[in-house]
């Protein structure tokens, strides 16, 4: 059947006005009932008060509750799994970190796949580790500690808070680039870690920078360097490392992440309201007194960020030979 050009430029226009109408409206009404974001760790973490702030702004701008569920274990796989495997609905949503990086590399027998199971949403949050020292390590610079681990190769203990933690592949990080050797001393948390490095017993980390402010503060520590590729706002008068070991970057960073094929609209909806949330003074004063800077963009921009860390820490992970604990 031929169509006549009047009945065919109506058709067409009736057509190319259907997207911009029914499109925002449906995206519009979600969320309408509450939305599960789910923290991987324990509660009382970063990861967990991320999505607690993060979820009670949502709650406030959309309308429907977003109820913070915990669900912790191996290192975060047990909740990124389990959302993994939920209807891509919207409804049932992740508080994604460096972890999720880490882990598609340092785990073989994922029950998921970071890259192909989820749709990044939105980045949040980005902070820098802090690279201490025991004030008995005769070193003042990041040159001058490379130059007494190299004039002490494996007598520097350099202590984690676990195997495949952001703070231990950021140390083995250093350790390629700097071209030193150090024994990696892994502990259960920071807070071990953190009393075996004041009393000497390693000495230097590469840890998250919030916990060790007071005592560098206090000098029971030394701070030479920040491992973000610019200095922190927190201690503009740090150096990064980078200064000294070029291209060296390692930072710690939040997002929210939904499973594969959730729509589109669901996406660009959470991703303009988190946005807006991020520019926020008050949200931007909560995530200071974390030690972390807001960190914003559209999806695909943090869709690539993390197809980027992932490759990153990839290659540190199969040089060093890591393996779970």
């Amino acid at each position: 059947m031929k169509l006549q050009r009047r009945d065919f430029l109506r058709l067409a226009g009736c057509a190319a006005a259907l997207p911009p109408v029914v499109r925002p409206a449906w995206a519009q009404a979600y969320p309408t009932r509450p939305v599960r974001l789910v923290a991987p760790f324990p509660p009382g973490g970063s990861v967990d008060l991320t999505a607690r702030l993060i979820g009670q702004w949502l709650t406030e701008r959309l309308g429907q509750q977003f109820v913070i569920e915990n669900r912790p274990g191996a290192g975060g796989n047990v909740g990124t799994e389990m959302v993994a495997k939920v209807p891509p609905d919207g409804y049932t949503i992740l508080l994604c970190s460096v972890a999720n990086a880490i882990s598609a590399t340092l785990y073989e027998n994922l029950g998921y796949d970071f890259a192909k199971d989820f749709v990044p949403v939105a980045s949040v949050t980005r902070a820098p580790n802090v690279m201490v020292i025991n004030p008995s390590v005769p070193a003042n610079t990041v040159p001058e500690f490379i130059a007494y681990a190299k004039a002490n190769p494996g007598k520097v203990n350099m202590g984690s808070s676990g195997i495949g933690t952001s703070i231990h592949v950021g140390g083995e990080l250093f350790k390629m680039m700097a071209g030193v050797n150090m024994v990696h001393v892994p502990y259960r948390g920071s807070a071990l870690m953190l009393t075996d490095l004041i009393a000497g017993q390693v000495q230097v980390a590469f840890d998250n920078l919030q916990p060790e402010l007071s005592h560098i503060k206090a000098g029971t520590l030394r701070a030479l360097a920040v491992t973000t590729a610019a200095r922190s706002e927190m201690l503009p008068e740090l150096p990064a490392i980078a200064e000294y070991v070029p291209g060296y970057e390692a930072s710690t960073w939040q997002g929210i992440c939904a499973p594969r094929n959730t729509p589109a609209q669901i996406v660009d909806r959470l991703n303009k309201e988190i946005n807006i949330g991020l520019g926020d003074a008050k949200i931007k004063a909560q995530f200071a007194t974390m030690g972390a800077s807001p960190f914003m963009g559209p999806p695909g921009e943090f869709s690539k960020f993390i197809v980027d860390e992932t490759e990153k820490w990839g290659k540190v992970i199969r040089a060093a030979n890591i393996k779970p604990e």
